[in-house]
């Protein structure tokens, strides 16, 4: 019974919360041109072609999972139907897990795909998502690549300059979790 209460408020909250969240529009080739962009300037022996092809299977990955997985709400009314079943992938760590597994489908010789975390803290859960970072480069060396915050429309920035998450390296996180380092 606590569990459907908490289900149901949970569907109630994100339907509430949801109201404040926009659905981003899809991207254009200037918005790929800027994140390769962003991408070759990470470091001197960025490969010019593994940076574009990482920009354009970001944007273009982010908005397939899109209409694969029927994503037509703000990200958090999203989360509540995949929490009580009416969709099946969409949660934050879906997106994480097939952008990294796409990005690191490339084989890039001069980029690392990173799988990136925010702990959970008072007031926001955990959250995952993916990074790329010159060959050799720390992942908060990189740029998050976040396409579940705007429910699809990739969401980008240098990982040192995302203010809204306190990104670091998965396995880092993991672990403090199960030691207990971190409350969850």
């Amino acid at each position: 019974m606590t569990r459907l209460i908490f289900a149901l408020w949970a569907t109630l909250a994100a339907f509430a919360l949801g109201g404040c969240a926009t659905v981003q529009p899809t991207a254009g080739l200037s918005d790929i041109d800027t994140l390769a962009q962003a991408i070759e300037d990470l470091g001197p022996n960025v490969d010019p072609v593994e940076a574009q092809r990482a920009a354009t299977i970001s944007y273009t990955y982010s908005q397939q999972l899109k209409r694969d997985w029927n994503v037509t709400d703000p990200a958090i009314v999203h989360n509540a139907k995949v929490i009580n079943g009416f969709r099946e992938k969409g949660l934050c760590n879906d997106w994480a897990q097939a952008m990294t597994r796409r990005l690191q489908q490339e084989n890039f010789r001069t980029l690392d795909v990173h799988w990136a975390t925010s702990p959970p803290t008072a007031f926001r859960i955990i959250h995952h998502s993916a990074g790329i970072s010159a060959k050799g480069d720390a992942m908060l060396d990189g740029i998050i690549l976040d396409p579940w915050r705007n429910s699809g429309a990739l969401f980008w920035d240098l990982v040192r300059e995302d203010t809204r998450y306190n990104w670091r390296p998965r396995l880092e996180v993991r672990e403090e979790l199960l030691s207990g380092a971190i409350p969850y």
